[in-house]
């Protein structure tokens, strides 16, 4: 009985694309950067909840 209910799909690549093939960007980040920038993004964000209405009034 399980095999009469079997899902068919088109063959294919599975759905991988390879997008690098498609677009060579020019300004690229190393990993590091790409952490140490999250990082001093979310040490601002802090910042701004503990000091931020000193700064508007």
């Amino acid at each position: 009985m399980s095999k009469d209910n079997k899902i068919r799909m088109p063959s294919g690549q599975g759905g991988l694309t390879r997008y690098f093939d498609e677009f060579k960007s020019q300004v690229e980040f190393s990993p590091g950067t790409v952490v140490v920038l999250a990082i001093v993004i979310i040490v601002i964000i802090i910042l701004l909840h503990y000091f931020g209405n000193s700064f508007l009034q």
